[in-house]
């Protein structure tokens, strides 16, 4: 993380978020909220690929916020296969985000879990972009994009991906006719490849 992120916590539905958040140079065009990797398998707020997107965030002009869901690190309470973490997640744009534009990024299981966030938000707020990172598809019921935040969707999968394969993503995708932008070779967590995906979400979050 970079020197200048702010540690912190704030109440959530289990006790305890856990929080780390990063402010760009200039007044923010709004608040980024980036949910991580599976709690049960190593993801944290500190995941590469998620810092990859807060810094992506940040150089497009957005304060971005990162959590650990219940359970991780200094967060309290314990995992719950997705239903606790969507409390958690729409408890972090609550506290942090109450108003004003919000884009709403996740990798891998955050990517699931940010998938019904949307769908709970979509009607009351102003989402202007939603990014999705090596959705979990094939592992967990990943909800459906509504078409009107679609154009403002970027969904990115490595071709390579030995975790979630790439063919369950186009088969979630398939029916919504939502395009999926493909990284030739990529990984799941994209060794090697973590500056192609910041310059893909950050060219995403300018437009």
């Amino acid at each position: 993380m970079n020197a200048a992120t702010e540690r912190g916590q704030q109440p959530g539905p289990a006790g305890t978020i856990e929080l780390a958040i990063d402010r760009p140079d200039a007044t923010p065009r709004g608040t980024a909220v980036i949910a991580h990797p599976h709690p049960l398998f190593g993801g944290t707020l500190t995941n590469k690929v998620v810092q990859t997107l807060a810094r992506a965030a940040v150089l497009a002009g957005y304060t971005a916020v990162r959590f650990n869901f219940r359970g991780v690190g200094d967060s309290t309470g314990a995992y719950d296969e997705g239903r606790g973490e969507l409390d958690d997640l729409l408890a972090v744009v609550q506290a942090q985000a109450p108003t004003g534009p919000l884009c709403l990024a996740g990798f891998s299981f955050g990517a699931f879990v940010t998938t019904h966030a949307l769908s709970r938000l979509q009607a009351s707020r102003d989402i202007t972009h939603a990014v999705l990172v090596g959705t979990a598809a094939s592992r967990f019921p990943v909800d459906t994009i509504a078409a009107e935040l679609q154009p403002r969707t970027l969904v990115v999968h490595g071709e390579a991906d030995d975790t979630v394969p790439l063919d369950a993503v186009m088969d979630w995708a398939r029916p919504q006719s939502l395009p999926v932008l493909v990284v030739p070779g990529g990984g799941h967590f994209f060794h090697g490849q973590l500056p192609l995906l910041r310059e893909l979400v950050w060219r995403h979050l300018r437009a």
